[in-house]
């Protein structure tokens, strides 16, 4: 059923991705909303990866724009929303997929890198959400897809302290908007990725730690109950159903995208 999302408006943080060999959540989403009929603001801090985002909807004739942004500054992320609605008039989906992981423990992990995980995955996401909802609020509607993480719910076995707690922030995040905003007209719901085959999850990962890549592959595709990695595109085709009026009476969900993964003790 195509043009499930004809006519809205869409505004993509975090729409480009990093270098690697599958493609990340926040272009694969970009691309979707745009083929299922939506106009979209690709924003991202790297100029390139936006517009490289941008032409590749371009080239299937769909509506984008890029714009280079740092959503953990307020400046930036007002600047986004200002620059959508002075471009189409409204702001219909807000879609946040800014996010970085470092590891350590409370211990291990220095205040510097605590910092920027806070920042960069759940700061960004209040400052957006901010300067978003006063436009929806006086549209009567809209809906807001963050991504959060199923390390929200349950721990790796290493130890990713700033990464976990941002990201169950980013699950309370969403719920009080929902709750906040349902009479408004405008939903919330985050997704809760498992194992994606990612750039950031497996080419960053080779890169920056010198792990062996196949290894890596195998080892998260095993732990999977469906044996295998998701790919950014089931994440972004749940972000099309929570962005459109098919979820017209969803809000507030934290939506699991992760072959089984969280049902295992």
């Amino acid at each position: 059923m195509a043009g499930r999302l004809e006519g809205k408006i869409a505004i993509v943080v975090g729409g480009g991705q990093t270098a690697g060999e599958t493609i990340g959540n926040g272009k694969a989403t970009a691309i979707l909303f745009a083929r299922e009929g939506a106009a979209v603001v690709v924003a991202d801090r790297d100029a390139a990866a936006a517009e490289d985002t941008r032409a590749a909807i371009a080239a299937e004739g769909g509506r984008a724009l890029a714009l280079t942004a740092d959503v953990t500054r307020a400046d930036d992320c007002a600047r986004i929303v200002e620059t959508c609605v002075a471009a189409h008039g409204r702001v219909d989906v807000l879609h946040n997929n800014v996010g970085i992981g470092i590891p350590g423990g409370p211990v291990e992990l220095s205040e510097e890198h605590w910092n920027r995980v806070v920042d960069a995955n759940l700061k960004s996401m209040f400052l957006t959400c901010k300067h978003a909802l006063p436009h929806m609020e006086r549209q009567g509607s809209g809906a807001i897809v963050n991504i959060s993480s199923l390390a929200s719910l349950r721990c790796s076995p290493v130890p990713m302290l700033a990464y976990n707690t941002t990201k169950a922030g980013v699950n309370a995040l969403t719920c009080t908007i929902a709750v906040q905003y349902a009479a408004k007209g405008i939903r919330a719901n985050a997704i809760l990725p498992g194992l994606i085959r990612t750039p950031m999850a497996v080419d960053d990962v080779v890169r920056r730690y010198g792990v062996d890549r196949d290894k890596l592959v195998h080892a998260r595709d095993r732990a999977v109950p469906m044996q295998r990695m998701g790919e950014a595109w089931d994440v972004a085709w749940a972000a099309v159903y929570l962005a459109s009026d098919e979820a017209r009476y969803v809000t507030g969900v934290l939506l699991p995208v992760d072959g089984g993964l969280a049902c295992k003790g």
